[in-house]
């Protein structure tokens, strides 16, 4: 973390720290025979001092509007829950419309238990998204859309010693960039886990997992390849006040290309929740793992760890504290090492159930040893959450 980082963000933390954290609204939902529909919208207006992510003296910056609404119908047959979800989130950059985009999430999913010891979840998504940080290129931003369809099948009752989950995945990813902009990102990614669960004690459960990922890639097929990960953990609930899941374990990736180097070493996944007070929340959520590349870098070996503090300091107003750093190890010529700080201070204020208001703030910087990938982003917000 460098002294600049802390000299800017530190101050403002402390403030954060003693005014509050944003609390949820209750939406309220109608009745559309059986099912039920829950609508919900937020208007925010941010200020971005450099939303392309790029080093000085090329920062754009920009007033943004943003409008999202969401909307989900949902049923339920006795234990079995039915969803269906879409939201847009359309934003106008005030100073280059060329920018204004609106992405588009739409996601359905389904909760079947079958007896005591048999359970099904299925999900399906499909995303159009446009990105103006850290594009790949400066005259256009990356557009892309994919299309995810999966599910998860648990056999033994929740009391059993033993439990098991098996689960499969398709995503297809596809850019919507002239030409041949990010061709090499377009890949169909195949999934496939295996989870063991054993009973230690009423609330706490060791696992083993194994995940296989394929990789296929459209039209650079030489970056495709297919990998292998195995991990031992932990899961528990309300077990002196935390909750969590920790796993640690070793990933190895075998490209198709014989030229290119195979990498393998240790991943692994943490999230635990502490909650000393019933107002009061920290978060922990840590991971490494091997990200895909492109034709520039075999792939990016990825560090993140998050630390959040959520603290209701009444029934109406509440504050967010997050911290995040990243570290990316890219397999390239030039050996790109990346180092991510951002720090992120949120209040709300619940006017009523139905009508919430907020404030924040985010820093983030980069220090990388290629110069050209440095940057350092301010993005101050307000927001507006409406429901019924």
């Amino acid at each position: 973390m460098s002294v600049t980082f802390l000299r800017k963000v530190l101050p403002a933390a402390i403030v954060a720290a003693v005014s509050g954290q944003a609390l949820a609204i209750e939406p309220a939902n109608f009745s559309l025979g059986g099912m039920t529909l829950t609508p919900v919208v937020k208007l925010s207006e941010s200020y971005d001092d450099n939303f392309r992510e790029v080093a000085s003296p090329d920062e754009e910056s920009s007033w943004i509007t943003t409008i999202e609404p969401s909307f989900v119908l949902a049923a339920q047959d006795r234990l079995n829950v039915y969803s269906l979800g879409y939201r847009f989130n359309s934003e106008i950059y005030h100073s280059s419309h060329d920018d204004d985009n609106t992405d588009h999430f739409l996601n359905a999913d389904a909760h079947m238990e079958f007896n005591s010891r048999n359970r099904l979840d299925l999900a399906a998504a499909y995303s159009k998204q446009e990105d103006t940080g850290d594009t790949t290129s400066l005259v256009e931003n990356d557009k892309y859309h994919s299309y995810n369809v999966g599910g998860v099948y648990g056999f033994g009752a929740e009391s059993a010693t033993m439990q098991l989950e098996l689960g499969a995945n398709r995503e297809w990813k596809r850019y919507d960039n002239s030409g041949s902009l990010n061709q090499d990102k377009e890949r169909d990614t195949d999934s496939l886990s295996a989870t063991a669960y054993y009973r230690l004690a009423s609330k706490t459960r060791a696992l083993f997992e194994v995940v296989y990922n394929d990789y296929d890639y459209v039209t650079f097929d030489n970056l495709d390849s297919d990998s292998m990960a195995y991990l031992l953990g932990l899961t528990w609930e309300a077990t002196a006040k935390t909750t969590g899941t920790a796993k640690i374990g070793y990933e190895s990736k075998d490209f198709d290309d014989a030229s290119r180097k195979d990498p393998s070493g240790t991943v692994w996944q943490v999230g635990v929740s502490w909650q000393p007070r019933t107002y009061s929340t920290f978060t922990l959520n840590t991971r490494q793992s091997f990200n895909e590349g492109s034709v520039e870098e075999n792939y990016i070996e990825n560090t993140t760890t998050s630390l959040n503090w959520n603290h209701e300091w009444s029934s109406y107003v509440s504050t967010d504290v997050n911290y995040s750093h990243t570290e990316e190890d890219y397999d390239n010529a030039l050996n790109r090492k990346d180092e991510t700080d951002s720090i992120a201070l949120g209040l709300n204020y619940e006017m009523r159930r139905w009508l919430s208001v907020g404030l924040g703030y985010k820093y983030s910087e980069r220090d990388s040893n290629v110069a050209k990938e440095n940057f350092d982003r301010n993005l101050v917000q307000a927001s507006l959450t409406m429901s019924f």
